[in-house]
């Protein structure tokens, strides 16, 4: 039996339909040999970040080693690309926008506490 998988465009899942999607036969992960990443691919690995697309996942769909997630989202590889994917991001999800920090931080530090910490509450 052959075993098929939906190829998708490099896309967010949220923004395809099921007519986008096309049938093809199952690759193990490209062999085990990961495959170069160009600036498209990045952009949109930025995006699924922001989204909350698991890592696992991003591998699964770019068949790529981990270490190259982790170039493109600390800037080694690609150090434009985010800028590009912020803008990007505007543009398909504006109702996220104020839900989404774009720092590099996956979630993302609170507000500075105060320096006397609890004690203004007995003043």
């Amino acid at each position: 039996m052959r075993q098929t998988e939906v190829v998708c465009p490099p896309m967010i899942a949220s923004s395809l339909t099921v007519a986008d999607a096309t049938i093809a036969p199952a690759i193990a992960a490209r062999d085990g040999i990961p495959r170069p990443l160009g600036e498209t691919e990045a952009v949109e690995i930025w995006i699924a970040r922001w989204l909350r697309v698991r890592p696992k996942d991003l591998m699964a769909r770019y068949g790529c080693d981990p270490r190259q997630l982790y170039a493109i989202w600390w800037g080694e590889k690609f150090p434009g690309s985010r800028d590009k994917a912020e803008a990007a991001f505007r543009a398909r999800h504006p109702g996220l926008v104020d839900r989404v920090s774009f720092g590099y931080r996956r979630i993302p530090r609170g507000p500075a506490k105060e320096p006397e910490g609890q004690l203004s509450l007995f003043e």
